[in-house]
């Protein structure tokens, strides 16, 4: 049998220290959740391989798990303090809302598959980390602007267009990451709120499942 505390160690270890995670409390989050409790139950054994795991499909969509160091290197880049309030879209089965509640802020999980997000509140609720954390079911691009605004979102998932519906619900100064652009030229993507401005730089290359709501139609160009 797996021994998934080792596991877990390995991880930290091996894909995040190695690749610029640098922040204490952030390592320990992921050292204390049970990235395996957060998959479906046939695929734990995959759970702490380096890439995007499936959690679920549900309305010809499926809901992936980004890989561990683009996770963290993601929430890194949000700067987060204890107390923020931070919106997560695309829960999926709650693995990043779990580890954000770790970091001591307020969590708002958005899922617009009701299954998925059901079955998160359920092992938010299994692992303890049900406080704190609020699972909405909604249209990803439209965020959850009844509890805005958030000091930092964050977007488990590739976008291809700049999630303007989301930007508005940042507070001032508020930042938003994200894997945004289309297929293998996609870059990890920090958004800022200055006021009524938006500025974007990028962090690293990165590739994520790409998120249907935030998809280019056809004929659109940026």
């Amino acid at each position: 049998m797996l021994d998934y505390a080792q596991a877990r160690r390995l991880m930290v270890d091996c894909q995040l220290r190695t690749f610029d995670v640098t922040d204490i409390a952030l390592l320990d989050a992921f050292d204390a959740v049970p990235r395996e409790r957060f998959m479906p139950a046939d695929r734990e054994a995959f759970a702490y391989i380096d890439q995007p795991q499936a959690v679920g499909t549900e309305e010809g969509e499926t809901r992936f798990m980004p890989a561990p160091m683009v996770l963290a290197r993601l929430i890194q880049a949000l700067a987060l303090k204890p107390g923020h309030r931070v919106l997560e879209v695309g829960t999926g089965l709650g693995y990043g809302a779990a580890i954000l509640r770790r970091l001591g802020v307020e969590v708002v999980a958005l899922e617009s598959l009701p299954g998925l997000a059901a079955a998160a509140r359920e092992r938010l609720a299994q692992c303890g980390i049900g406080d704190g954390v609020t699972v909405e079911v909604g249209p990803l691009e439209k965020g959850a602007a009844g509890h805005a605004p958030y000091d930092a979102i964050l977007i488990n998932g590739q976008v291809e267009q700049r999630p303007q519906g989301l930007l508005e619900q940042l507070a001032d100064g508020g930042r938003l990451a994200c894997v945004q652009g289309q297929g293998r030229p996609a870059k990890a993507t920090l958004w800022v709120r200055s006021g009524d401005a938006f500025g974007s730089r990028p962090l690293f290359d990165a590739t994520l499942p790409p998120l249907r709501a935030f998809a280019v139609e056809a004929g659109f160009a940026f």
